[in-house]
């Protein structure tokens, strides 16, 4: 009977990834146990096929043409990628939340996230990517863009939303999104609320 081809298998799903996609040991254990996982990805990254950012940690680099050089490890996707592999629930906030949604175009010294695990810190080159415990009801239970949006609310405080910001968040929600997010955030922050009130309206929620 035939091996199976585990360091091949691996390779197949990592080029089928998109550039810039975040790996963990786990995301292949469907394919072989820890130990041959690990062993895959240390061999494709001595192939210069993945990168190590972290321990435990691989992307797959894009390489601009332009600077010559492969670009820097995307934060959110490393982010994701931690989150998955300890289970915890993420949602960025501050500065990070406000650049996702495109509220602010100044980009985040620190990544910063809300999480339901731990305080963490990791170092990703010359970037900061941290993770702050928090028992908040505005991120358990509801949908990760109805968390984002509550939580860049947040970042902005009450007195600082203007009908900019609201315009600009009824142009990038869908329909669908801002159902949810009434929903959703309605047992939250009261004047957070009410500025998503203001978000979603004229929009047909039944």
């Amino acid at each position: 009977m035939r091996r199976p081809d585990y360091l091949k298998q691996i390779e197949t799903r990592i080029i089928a990834a998109d550039y810039g996609d975040v790996f963990i040991t786990s995301d292949f254990l469907d394919i072989a146990d820890t130990q041959t996982v690990n062993k895959a990805l240390s061999r494709l990254t001595e192939d210069k096929k993945i990168r190590r950012i972290l321990r435990g940690v691989y992307d797959c680099p894009r390489y601009s043409a332009l600077l010559q050089e492969y670009t820097a490890p995307r934060m959110d996707a490393a982010a994701a990628a931690i989150a998955r592999n300890f289970g915890w629930t993420i949602v960025p906030c501050g500065d990070t939340a406000l650049n996702m949604l495109g509220l602010s175009a100044q980009v985040p010294a620190v990544w910063l996230y809300v999480s339901d695990g731990p305080y963490r810190s990791y170092r990703i080159d010359t970037r900061s990517l941290q993770f702050k415990h928090t028992s908040n009801k505005d991120i358990t239970g509801i949908s990760y863009k109805s968390a984002l949006v509550v939580q860049a609310l947040k970042a902005l405080g009450e007195m600082n939303v203007t009908d900019v910001h609201v315009q600009k968040l009824k142009r990038t929600l869908s329909p669908s999104e801002k159902t949810a997010l009434l929903s959703e955030a309605q047992y939250g922050t009261a004047w957070a609320y009410k500025i998503i009130k203001r978000v979603c309206a004229g929009e047909d929620t039944t």
